[in-house]
């Protein structure tokens, strides 16, 4: 099998591509676990112990996805294609998991630039604010 994908004659491109998508997905999950958890803790009025919790469930569950794509679209590469999957197309899901890469790596530099301890931070239960 492993001479097939050598040789170019082809993958099972329905798996690589149900696997790709979980890979995306779970990029997007790392995304928004990482850099907007605030933003979701306000949507749903959560608390700030239940905002840590988003970001722990949310790393957990990018985890979970995308080691289960990498599974999946390893099968796929290492699988013998099918009849019914000439049609299908796998590189814009790569340029789409390429682009979210590029979107993580430029979030996070300009996390680096972001405000930094100049915000005051969140009250905690029982404080106020003296003017």
């Amino acid at each position: 099998m492993v001479r097939q994908v050598a040789r170019g004659q082809g993958v099972r491109k329905r798996t690589v591509r149900n696997g790709l998508r979980m890979v995306m997905a779970a990029l997007v999950l790392i995304i928004v676990a990482s850099f907007y958890h605030v933003q979701v803790a306000d949507i749903f009025s959560l608390s700030s112990a239940a905002e840590g919790r988003v970001y722990s469930l949310g790393m957990f569950w990018a985890a979970a996805i995308g080691g289960y794509g990498v599974v999946v679209t390893v099968f796929g590469i290492v699988q013998s294609p099918r009849k019914n999957d000439a049609p299908v197309r796998i590189l814009p899901l790569i340029v789409g998991v390429v682009g979210i890469i590029l979107l993580f790596f430029s979030l996070l530099s300009s996390s680096f630039d972001g405000p930094g301890s100049e915000e005051p931070g969140r009250l905690r239960s029982g404080e106020s604010i003296t003017i």
